[in-house]
């Protein structure tokens, strides 16, 4: 069987397919796929300059130019599939001819090193459960793809590039780990004082190397303006090569995908219609699993599920899309008032508000409604869920309620251990602690202090 694609048409893969038993080997001729700014301000670029930039001279979000689904025999045959090769034929055509066939499917497989298992907890209704990796957050898979990436972008790179990355928790940790001792790079991360977990501190401080942590006085949203601002501050680019590793980076956006269509390829029954319910701070986590649906996972609509920091459940009420300074939550993570990934997912849906619509519902949900939502999980399933995956449930259960003949996964974003200072003190008690904090816990804090945007030029210059 051959199966040609046009560079002309689709500037992607070309893939000379031949069927052998269950498998499918390809020999691949590689072209390239070109990122736009969703600004439209800037020139196209490549998917290596998109990466190393991480965001576009034009303050945009880079975006894949084109995007080829995957056909569905590629989802009616998933069980024949491993997940390293679900991981490389996701990401192939985003990829495109910047890295070799050979040397991608080893940054795949050297990425998912870890298991996603999903558990029912009710009937139709699944955790995902994306914390086995090495700091037990779904933002390992991201990381670790994007610090391999730029790795082998760097090898013969005499300059050193600095990834410049905000954290509002788990993202500043599996950064750090992800890029820990990778040669020619060097890490700066920001992150609220006093506004993320001792574990989710400590995964972020304690590592050394070439990872270095700055104690922002103020939120997250604070964290993030100086990072888009240092981006943009010339005086600063003309004399470092900077990056991002939050999820407006296409390398750490894009595999993301990834684990939704694992979740799939666990279901037993797939003849119900399947919902994503997924914990939304910076939204990109769900727009990589609406990028999975657009290129064939079968998905019937996704659910934003959020605590206090509720703009996007707002605008789908109201239509009209209003940022606000962020509130501070149990759920920490999904402390953002201005989500940078949304303009994404509009632009997914041809940024037609009827479209978006149809595909995303979203639901806000307060701190008691969380503890409410643990004590649940706990008593009546024998399932301990950290706060982001505890909303995640709630955003599922509701939405089930409201369907026939369908199923559900919640995503469970990071290990409940993150959050013991938060969770019901009987709860917490009778969580062990797992191997991967153990490492860091007792370590000793290195943190830098700083609360205005001229002291982070300040110490970038004269680092």
């Amino acid at each position: 069987m051959v199966n040609e694609r046009s560079r002309s048409e689709h500037r992607n893969l070309i893939n000379f397919t031949i069927k052998k038993n269950r498998f499918l080997y390809s020999l691949e001729y590689q072209v390239t796929m070109n990122y736009y700014s969703l600004n439209n301000k800037a020139p196209q670029t490549s998917f290596r300059d998109a990466v190393i930039k991480g965001l576009a001279p034009d303050k945009g979000l880079y975006f894949p130019e084109s995007i080829i689904p995957l056909g569905e025999d590629f989802f009616k045959n998933i069980d024949s599939y491993s997940n390293h090769e679900i991981g490389y034929e996701l990401i192939k055509q985003f990829v495109g001819d910047e890295i070799p066939v050979k040397n991608l499917k080893a940054i795949v497989a050297d990425t998912l090193q870890f298991d996603f298992p999903t558990i029912e907890v009710e009937k139709d209704i699944y955790s995902l459960e994306l914390f086995h990796g090495p700091t037990m957050a779904f933002k390992d898979v991201g990381a670790r793809f994007m610090a391999r990436c730029l790795s082998y972008f760097n090898q013969e790179n005499p300059n050193e590039v600095t990834v410049l990355v905000a954290t509002s928790g788990d993202t500043g940790g599996a950064v750090a780990s992800g890029f820990l001792g990778i040669k020619g790079v060097n890490v700066v991360i920001l992150y609220p004082s006093g506004k993320v977990s001792n574990i989710q501190e400590k995964q972020l401080t304690t590592l050394g190397q070439n990872i270095r942590a700055l104690e922002v006085h103020g939120v997250f949203d604070d964290c993030q303006a100086m990072v888009k601002k240092a981006f943009l501050d010339t005086s600063i680019t003309d004399s470092m090569q900077l990056t991002s590793a939050n999820s407006i980076n296409i390398a750490r956006w894009l595999p993301q995908m990834f684990y939704f269509v694992f979740a799939y390829k666990q279901l037993k029954d797939r003849s119900k219609k399947v919902v994503f319910s997924v914990p939304s701070g910076n939204y990109g986590n769900i727009c990589a699993g609406m990028m999975a649906q657009k290129l064939g996972l079968p998905v019937a609509f996704f659910v934003a599920s959020t605590n206090a920091n509720k703009v996007v459940t707002d605008y789908l009420d109201s239509g009209s899309y209003e940022p606000k300074p962020s509130v501070q939550t149990i759920s920490n993570a999904m402390d953002v008032g201005d989500p940078s990934n949304f303009i994404r997912i509009e632009k997914l849906h041809d940024n037609d508000f009827t479209k978006l619509k149809a595909n995303l519902h979203s639901y806000s949900y307060s701190d008691d409604d969380t503890r409410k939502a643990m004590l649940h999980l706990y008593n009546n399933c024998g399932y301990t869920a950290d706060p982001h995956g505890a909303i995640g449930y709630l955003g599922l259960k509701r939405e089930l309620s409201q369907l026939e003949n369908a199923q559900g996964f919640f995503l469970e974003t990071a290990h409940p251990v993150k959050f013991l200072p938060v969770m019901d003190k009987n709860i917490a008690a009778k969580i062990e602690i797992p191997k991967q904090i153990e490492a860091v816990i007792h370590k000793e804090k290195v943190a830098t202090e700083i609360s205005t945007y001229e002291e982070l030029k300040e110490y970038l210059l004269d680092s």
